[in-house]
């Protein structure tokens, strides 16, 4: 059945034919349990339903067939423990290879020792674990949010706020760095009042801090998001109060989503290459996989660049 050169072609059609004709199926199950793993790639991702999040699994599951590899999925909702229960199950399924994005609630890593001691290669990709010496596929989000930052101060805004997720997850924490970096460098106030950190960064926690920001008595004239879902309430509830956007509030926000053309005004925001990233992150999995010798823990860092729409263009 799996075409092995020592046995005669017509003996091989025979027992192809006699197969079809008595209906057997590979038992991939039983397979899985001599070879002691599948030919399964694990994806745990906080949400499905999120634009980045289905480029990345799209990304994935191309990326895999093509090297003749299956990708299962699961979700954490943004749970730890959720996210422990889904790894373990990961596990017990005898997957070659893990891919994850952590959940938002994730602060310890303890969950992924038995895949690690069990020398399943696990690639981390966006949300990552900062401290722990594993394969990492990340964006420059420094660089990015200081892009997206400096670009806002470009447009004449003085006083931005910031919207960013937990800050013991590094994405978020580097983009608050990124953030601030810029209004630094362009001797503006680093003002607390105005930088807001969500639980998961949802639609509705957009809508309730631009709410809370706009009956501050120091108006605001900017808002850099570290995600579209909530720069996108941003604005809708912005114009439902009579706020002009860009011109009295310019929003940028960061993964280029496709709800960004919708919006209106079309929504300014920082490109980040989900498909590019996974590709990598598969890749790296199998090299590991295949590899005879131990494969040294590596970071790889790709670029962005900040995709200018109308929502942020105050000036010509």
């Amino acid at each position: 059945m799996q075409n092995y050169p020592s046995i005669g072609k017509a003996t091989i059609k025979a027992v192809k034919k006699l197969a079809v004709d008595r209906g057997y199926r590979l038992n991939s199950i039983a397979a899985s349990l001599r070879k002691r793993e599948t030919n399964n790639i694990g994806m745990l991702v906080p949400w499905i339903n999120r634009p980045f999040i289905s480029s990345l699994i799209s990304g994935a599951e191309a990326a895999a067939r093509a090297a003749g590899y299956n990708v299962l999925i699961s979700q954490s909702h943004d749970s730890h423990d959720n996210e422990i229960d889904n790894v373990k199950a990961f596990f017990e399924s005898r997957i070659c290879g893990l891919i994850v994005s952590l959940a938002m609630e994730t602060k310890d890593y303890e969950h992924f020792d038995r895949l690690i001691e069990n020398g399943t290669p696990i690639v981390f990709v966006d949300r990552i674990p900062e401290h722990l010496d594993v394969h990492k596929v990340i964006i420059d989000n420094y660089a990015a949010a200081y892009k997206a930052t400096q670009h806002l101060i470009e447009q004449g805004c003085r006083r931005i706020a910031h919207f960013g997720g937990a800050l013991h997850q590094t994405i978020y924490k580097e983009r608050r760095r990124g953030y601030e970096d810029a209004l630094k460098k362009h001797d503006l106030p680093i003002d607390e009042e105005i930088i807001f950190h969500g639980d998961v960064l949802s639609a509705d926690e957009g809508l309730k801090m631009t709410a809370h920001l706009l009956n501050l008595p120091s108006p605001l004239d900017g808002i850099f998001s570290a995600n579209d879902t909530a720069a996108v309430n941003a604005i809708q509830y912005a114009k439902s109060v009579g706020v002009s956007i860009p011109a009295d509030l310019a929003v940028i926000g960061f993964n280029n989503d496709p709800i960004c053309l919708i919006i209106d005004p079309p929504l300014s925001s920082v490109g980040h290459p989900a498909v590019d990233m996974v590709r990598i992150a598969v890749q790296q999995v199998l090299r590991i996989k295949k590899s005879e010798d131990e494969v040294i823990a590596q970071t790889i860092t790709l670029k962005t660049k900040v995709v200018i729409r109308t929502s942020t263009l105050r000036k010509g």
